[in-house]
């Protein structure tokens, strides 16, 4: 770092960065050595956000030049903040969170992944920002999974999205929910609220999660009228069912796949009980994967929008 000012006319002061970039090949061997550097530098700050590069290096992120941004650096900052927001497949994870996770007893943590969608090496000229479609665009993908400090894999978006339902990181998102005869149904979630206790039977371990969801119809493509009771019902209980569905396939795939407790079961278990899960801590790597999770979804639907008098044939 301190080698730099043979090229710039300034020393580099980091405690204006917003994001750090970590390279794919980096982030597979471990990220201890950079935590440490970080954590450790007075000048700096712990309120910027660490991404992972996925199938790009760092540097050919950052060399994409982005036409509604002039900086790549805060295209990235402002498009990880509005997806956290109103999608739901990203999360902002600053350097005191990502330590305090991977503290956790299995080390383990999620980042938020970007990589170059379209033609990587038109990105690197300024044609790539003349253009209405850019040739190259930086896009924010599943959030990467970490495991003892390397990175192990990658949730799909979908699952990214499951995830943060399940860590109460829902602010806004969409779903989309198939009519009882044909076409299909948009609703806005608006609010999401989730819940997670812990239990303990003779020693064995179980977590139980409620989730709390208010949502909005937002369009219909069937001929549906929601102004009667019971269509309002059958809705929350389709949206409901397709959403636990989805969140109990996610949350296998976290447990048997990654193995990785994500969701920090453990911390959920020791304020249970803390002297039951210190008589089960030496053995929770193992009991882990078939951990016994209940999953409650419940839907309620606050709005069906101002068109109540359209008829849809």
């Amino acid at each position: 770092m301190r080698k730099l000012t043979a090229l710039t006319p300034r020393k580099p002061y980091y405690a204006h960065a917003q994001i750090i970039i970590i390279g794919e090949e980096m982030a597979k061997e471990g990220m201890n050595s950079v935590l440490d550097l970080f954590q450790r530098d007075p000048e700096g700050r712990s309120d910027f956000n660490f991404i992972v590069s996925h199938d790009f290096t760092a540097q050919e992120i950052l060399s994409v030049l982005t036409p509604l941004e002039d900086v790549p650096a805060s295209k990235m900052f402002k498009s990880l903040k509005v997806s956290e927001a109103v999608w739901g497949t990203t999360e902002s994870v600053i350097l005191d969170d990502l330590i305090q996770s991977l503290g956790s007893i299995d080390h383990s943590a999620v980042l938020p992944s970007i990589h170059i969608h379209g033609d990587a090496d038109a990105g690197d000229f300024s044609s790539n920002i003349e253009k209405i479609d850019s040739p190259a665009q930086l896009k924010y993908g599943g959030l990467a999974i970490f495991k003892n400090y390397k990175l192990i894999g990658y949730l799909t978006e979908q699952e990214s999205r499951d995830y943060n339902f399940l860590n109460n990181n829902i602010k806004s998102t969409f779903e989309i929910i198939a009519c009882p005869e044909e076409g299909k149904i948009s609703t806005e979630i608006i609010n999401s609220s989730t819940k997670v206790t812990g239990h303990f039977q003779n020693d064995i371990p179980s977590i139980s999660i409620k989730l709390e969801i208010e949502q909005n119809v937002a369009e219909i493509s069937c001929p549906l009228d929601l102004t009667k009771s019971k269509t309002i019902d059958a809705l929350n209980k389709e949206t409901s069912r397709q959403i636990k569905e989805r969140l109990e396939r996610t949350l296998q795939t976290i447990q048997q796949t990654y193995q990785a407790d994500l969701l920090k079961f453990s911390n959920v278990l020791h304020r249970e009980d803390y002297q039951a899960w210190n008589r089960i801590k030496k053995n929770w790597l193992t009991l882990y994967p078939d951990l016994e999770v209940q999953i409650e979804v419940d839907v309620h639907t606050k709005g069906i929008g101002t068109a109540t008098k359209l008829k849809l044939d």
